[in-house]
């Protein structure tokens, strides 16, 4: 998943796995699933589910344009910016560090 670019990073595709995530053909996967020729690869990140056809098997990471061609993708287009889900807390970049009273606040708010 890692390799054609339906996670950023390697431990996010792994965090994927491990949080039920992704799918190979129906069943849960772990982060070592064998992929085959044929397989389907079902996978969700943050609201938009995909679902992709493996072509090619491919052992390292490659461009974009040759990580395309390895895998069909069936699901549906992603929502709009806008629909999307906006981050509940954000601090203004030029407000320096976060003070003790600030984290604190931030850890009640994230907490609940």
């Amino acid at each position: 998943m890692w390799a054609v670019r339906m996670y950023a990073t390697r431990s996010q595709a792994t965090d994927a796995c491990r949080a039920g995530h992704v799918k190979v053909n129906g069943r849960p996967a772990k982060a070592a699933t064998v992929v085959r020729v044929g397989d389907r690869v079902a996978a969700r990140r943050d609201s938009w589910e995909r679902d992709v056809e493996v072509l090619r098997v491919i052992e390292r990471r490659v461009g974009a344009p040759v990580a395309a061609q390895c895998i069909i993708d069936h699901s549906a287009p992603p929502p709009p910016r806008d629909e999307r889900p906006l981050p509940l807390f954000v601090r203004d970049p030029a407000s320096g560090r976060p003070t003790k009273r600030d984290r604190r606040q931030l850890d009640r708010f994230r907490n609940g």
